[in-house]
């Protein structure tokens, strides 16, 4: 997990960015859609096997995701769907990149190990989320682990500009550690529910 200091400075330099946005009425909800797009146009460039650019590509993708967040508290518009629908399109532009990664492998003469570990990477990531997201519903606080979804994002990012074999390493570690999070997550709960 990154350091609180190292989250709390990317969140108030997001806001400074989105802080233009915000006094010409931009949507949060806007911004989510175009980083929705922008993941779509990454994982179609990894698929066709752009590596280092779809690596670039994750890393700005990432950093563009929290805009929205940013604007909406910039711009004073919090509200229910918006971040219920910011975590949907998360999660869905993250299965995105990782089916980009699959294809990827597929086409390029990947081995059933490589095709097994990116898909058990992308369950992994979905299902961190998902344990987080069903224990908050539940009224319980669930953000103990490894791989968030920034760890995730970068490992992804760093493999890809690395290229192979580095990739396949990064497609091991998110489907191992993001794994072991769910996990960690499950005990918590475990230990902690009422």
């Amino acid at each position: 997990m990154f350091a609180s200091w190292l989250v709390d400075l990317a969140r108030r330099s997001a806001e400074r960015i989105v802080t233009p946005l915000a006094r010409f009425g931009v949507s949060p909800n806007a911004l989510t859609l175009a980083g929705f797009v922008l993941n779509l146009l990454t994982a179609t460039v990894i698929a066709a096997g752009h590596l280092t650019w779809g690596g670039a590509l994750v890393l700005l993708s990432g950093a563009f995701d929290m805009l929205d967040g940013a604007l909406a508290r910039v711009a004073q518009k919090n509200t229910v769907f918006g971040a219920f629908f910011d975590s949907t399109v998360d999660r869905i532009s993250e299965a995105a990149l990782f089916f980009g990664v699959l294809l990827y492998y597929y086409q390029h003469g990947g081995s059933l190990l490589e095709l097994t570990l990116t898909y058990v990477a992308v369950i992994g990531s979905l299902m961190v989320s998902y344990a987080r997201a069903r224990a908050e519903g539940l009224g319980l606080e669930c953000k103990v682990g490894l791989f968030q979804r920034p760890e995730r994002v970068v490992a992804l990012g760093m493999g890809l500009l690395l290229g192979r074999p580095v990739l396949d390493v990064a497609i091991a570690a998110l489907a191992v550690i993001s794994s072991i999070t769910v996990v960690q997550r499950i005990a918590h709960i475990w230990r902690s529910a009422p």
